[in-house]
């Protein structure tokens, strides 16, 4: 075999090579080809996922308010507990000094 026939050959087995894989890519393409059913059906799905979406975020929008609500209540109960405790501790003081002040008036007379 000289030169010229190796390069011949060459040639063909690269354009067989060629042929045969445009071939299989278009029997792919054939066969995974998408119908007009299933097309409606991707645009139905992605439709549902888009309002999923949407309807997660406004889940989230709602949660982060009522954390926030929730969380100005909290603060504003420990303010008013301990608006509530010092009231307390006062009374008590106040309680302490009368009971006090009512042991020497009995004892002093």
């Amino acid at each position: 075999m000289n030169r010229t026939e190796f390069i011949i050959a060459t040639a063909i087995i690269l354009f067989l090579a060629f042929g045969l894989g445009w071939f299989a890519c278009w029997l792919v393409s054939r066969f995974s080809r998408i119908g007009g059913a299933d097309m409606s059906e991707v645009d139905r799905l992605a439709q549902h996922l888009h309002e999923a979406e949407e309807t997660r975020d406004q889940a989230l929008l709602y949660i982060e308010q009522r954390e926030a609500e929730l969380t100005n209540q909290i603060s504003q109960t420990e303010a008013e507990l301990r608006a509530a405790m010092e009231g307390l501790r006062d009374a008590r003081h106040e309680a302490e000094e009368m009971r006090l002040y009512i042991e020497r008036t009995r004892s002093g007379t």
